[in-house]
């Protein structure tokens, strides 16, 4: 459980034990729902899956876009915690493909995750720019560490990352049973090789 469940949607006041348990199903179904159908999830859809009234659902999340954010922080916290151990890797080279692969396997079947990276620039609520800008840390630092080595260009920078990602997540997306993300990603990989 994140200190933000354990929370009231005051910021302030700890939630009851009950209420807590009620945010967490919430936030579970939503996630589950955001996953399978994106933008096109509703709030009665998650209320009804969460086992819960929607007068409870709205006193945790006052509309689909703060439940939507509020999943988005979390899953950008766990794409954190992928590119950490992509840090880890001593090869840089490996580190870099390692990161790039990881990410795209933990959204890939996540429509929702697709969704928000898609728009990842227009994300500018509820903290999830803290969690963007871990993300990025981390993966300049994997990159930089592949530029000192010559492994990749000198000039590749989060942006060049953030549209290679972007642009394997948007055939995801938009054509999930034709998108061959894997072979996208070895082409980019490979470069002029």
């Amino acid at each position: 459980m994140t200190a933000v469940n354990a929370i009231a949607a005051n910021g302030k006041t700890p939630l009851r034990a009950d209420a807590r348990r009620n945010r967490e199903l919430i936030i579970a179904s939503a996630r589950e729902l955001f996953a399978l159908r994106g933008d096109k999830a509703h709030m009665g859809d998650i209320a009804e899956r969460a086992g819960v009234g929607k007068g409870t659902l709205y006193r945790h999340f006052p509309d689909i876009e703060a439940l939507f954010i509020e999943v988005t922080r979390a899953r950008f916290e766990e794409l954190c915690e992928i590119a950490s151990r992509a840090e880890d890797i001593g090869d840089p080279v490996e580190a870099v493909q390692a990161a790039l692969r990881t990410t795209l396997v933990a959204i890939e079947g996540d429509t929702g995750l697709q969704f928000a990276m898609m728009r990842c620039r227009d994300l500018h609520q509820g903290g999830i720019e803290e969690q963007k800008a871990a993300f990025e840390a981390i993966v300049i630092r994997i990159v930089k560490r592949a530029q000192t080595v010559g492994a990749v260009r000198s000039d590749l920078n989060f942006d060049d990352i953030l549209m290679i990602l972007t642009g394997i997540i948007s055939t995801m997306y938009f054509r999930p049973s034709a998108a061959d993300w894997e072979r996208h990603l070895q082409l980019i990989l490979a470069g002029n090789g």
